[in-house]
């Protein structure tokens, strides 16, 4: 593992967590909230998820070491929260209970799991071991300045598509959170039943 700020490292670590957070895929999901004016807030959104992610990436495997939850475990009950919200983006029904102070969505489902979720911890944790913790930070920094970015012009982003584009954007970005879910879910439930065995 190579120390100090390694611009190799940060651009591989921006890409892995880039395409795991997938901010862009959640977009139909935000300005659904946003249409059921449900609040979300751009900067609590970004810095939440920053802190929660860079927190796991120093404490993660300690945490789950101490509740005795491997990483598999935690993956699969990831992956089912997923998959509910995948549910409800399909279907158009609430499973989640809108029990946030003020009707925030800020906190779940948009920074844990959509941003911040299963997926990307262990992603993290992995990383832990082979990048330097300076090069994780900074590309953690950079994808929360997307993140920010795009919860920001959401009207933008809104008007651009319109009310049908929207529409047709959350049935089928609903398919694909729903592939990760299970892609998720059968990749860690194997190592998981081992574990059990």
């Amino acid at each position: 593992m190579e120390l100090g700020i390694n611009f190799v490292q940060i651009l591989s670590a921006f890409v892995v967590l880039f395409v795991l957070i997938d901010v862009s895929g959640s977009i139909p999901i935000f300005l659904s909230f946003k249409g059921e004016g449900r609040d979300v807030n751009p900067l609590q959104a970004a810095i939440y998820s920053f802190i929660i992610m860079t927190a796991f990436l120093f404490v993660g495997k300690w945490v789950l070491n101490m509740f005795s939850v491997d990483v598999s475990s935690f993956a699969v009950a990831g992956a089912l929260v997923i998959f509910i919200i995948s549910i409800e983006m399909i279907f158009g029904v609430e499973i989640f209970k809108n029990d946030a102070p003020g009707g925030s969505k800020t906190l779940v489902p948009i920074v844990f799991p959509l941003i911040a979720g299963p997926g990307t911890f262990t992603v993290l944790l992995s990383m832990r071991a082979e990048y330097d913790v300076s090069n994780i930070i900074i590309a953690l920094l950079l994808n929360m300045v997307i993140v920010y970015l795009v919860l920001k012009y959401l009207t933008v982003v809104e008007k651009l598509l319109g009310v049908g584009g929207v529409y047709v954007l959350r049935k089928f970005f609903g398919v694909i959170v729903m592939a990760i879910a299970v892609g998720l879910f059968t990749s860690n439930i194997n190592s998981l039943i081992a574990s059990l065995q």
